[in-house]
């Protein structure tokens, strides 16, 4: 069945008193920085983009819009709208817009992205139905852009000034035809900037609409306190009206915007609830992924029969699954060489994805923190390996003759050899 792309609210004004979105917020890393923008703010009562009271897993935040259906069936569109850029976060973008694809297939689709990235990742996006696309583009002046834009961070490596400024311009020129091209719609957000780019809204409508988008937002700044632009203030309702009416001139314009939260939720002009709040915050004390996708428990091991290895002494990791009647040794996996720094625990991350805990005889803070992060429970203990499988997949803590609770220190447990603290 076609999707019904009319059921947007965001891009049809006629039909935000009946039809809802929810923002699954997944993607915490932005790869620019403007100058108005500060995401560690959050207040429950502030509503703008890059405000979220929590961030979610790909496999929570599809938990959480189940729940947030069943309580709200009007909703017709999830996005991914930060509270960074949901491309500078790719895998966990794609990943929830492929849960939540593979549940709800006619659910609308969206992104807000700054389209830095959105060139390399077109064809996934159209792949996956993502019918609509924001663009934040606050500038088409590589002068004006540089005043915006404190960096911009393509990959590794930062840029600034009008070099950062023509790098992003560049991209989204592209992402734009991409976009097109591939028949998703496109709205471009302009953030009107006082003395900065508020009589520039109109150019920027121009060049994008030659482009082929299909809808402009200008949306008054928001002013963060702290920020380098917290001083230029809001603009005036006439300033707005001005560049709406430059706008407008080349583009459709949307009238309602709200300034969205990253975690925004419901009818366009109703604003979250505690319900909705507590929904969200609940998804985020779940498990990152959920146990059936993580079958196995990784061992720090001399010989697979004892836990009896710091972690970071480990050159492999016995990996055991559950079976009727016991448990299976499934294979070694080699472990990140030494050396690596914090890069290492995410390499290790990455190796143990599919298992929900590691035992191990001790373990840094850096190491514990990053598996942690990545869903892994780590524990430690020393003893019989099976009797550590045993409370892993009970549900259970490792008995206390067994369990060891300090984390290894630096310079003290491990000597100073830099194996395992991090």
């Amino acid at each position: 069945m076609p999707l019904d792309l009319s059921q947007h609210p965001c891009f049809n004004d006629a039909l935000r008193h009946r039809y809802g979105r929810i923002h699954l917020p997944v993607a915490p890393d932005c790869n620019v920085q403007c100058n108005f923008c500060d995401r560690r703010f959050n207040c429950v009562n502030e509503s703008r983009p890059g405000v979220t009271t929590a961030v979610l897993s790909p496999h929570q935040a599809s938990a959480y819009l189940d729940q947030a259906l069943q309580r709200d069936p009007r909703i017709t569109v999830v996005g991914i709208a930060g509270p960074g850029d949901p491309l500078a976060n790719a895998e966990a973008t794609l990943t929830t817009l492929r849960l939540v694809r593979e549940k709800y297939p006619n659910m609308l689709l969206c992104v807000a992205s700054n389209g830095l990235n959105v060139p390399q990742h077109a064809d996934a996006l159209a792949d996956l139905q993502v019918s609509h696309v924001t663009l934040t583009v606050n500038a088409v002046d590589p002068e004006i852009g540089a005043r915006i834009y404190a960096w911009v961070r393509d990959g590794k490596r930062p840029y600034r000034g009008e070099q950062a400024a023509r790098l992003l311009l560049d991209r989204q020129r592209e992402a734009i035809r991409q976009l097109k091209a591939r028949g998703v719609l496109v709205k471009i957000n302009t953030i009107l900037i006082p003395t900065v780019n508020q009589d520039h809204v109109g150019e920027v409508a121009r060049v994008t609409r030659e482009l082929g988008a299909d809808i402009l937002n200008c949306i008054p700044m928001y002013r963060v306190e702290d920020t380098p632009f917290a001083e230029l203030g809001e603009p005036t309702a006439a300033a707005l009206a001005e560049a709406r009416g430059a706008a407008g001139s080349h583009l459709p314009l949307m009238h309602h915007c709200t300034r969205c939260r990253a975690d925004a939720c419901g009818l366009i002009q109703e604003p979250m609830t505690d319900q909705q709040t507590a929904l969200l915050q609940s998804a985020a004390r779940q498990p990152l992924v959920p146990q059936e996708f993580r079958p196995h428990v990784a061992v720090a091991s001399r010989e697979g029969v004892l836990v009896n290895l710091h972690l970071g002494e480990a050159a492999q990791l016995f990996i055991f699954r559950q079976q009727e009647g016991g448990y299976e040794l499934v294979e070694t996996r080699a472990a990140p060489p030494a050396g690596g720094g914090p890069r290492r625990w995410e390499d290790l991350g990455d190796t143990l994805r599919d298992c929900r805990a590691v035992l191990t005889t001790s373990a840094g803070s850096a190491p514990s923190g990053v598996l942690q992060r990545c869903g892994i429970r780590v524990v430690m203990m020393e003893g019989l390996v099976e009797e550590g499988l045993r409370a892993i997949y009970d549900g259970q803590d490792v008995r206390a003759p067994l369990r060891r609770e300090h984390h290894c220190t630096a310079g003290v447990t491990c000597g100073g050899n830099g194996m395992g603290c991090g």
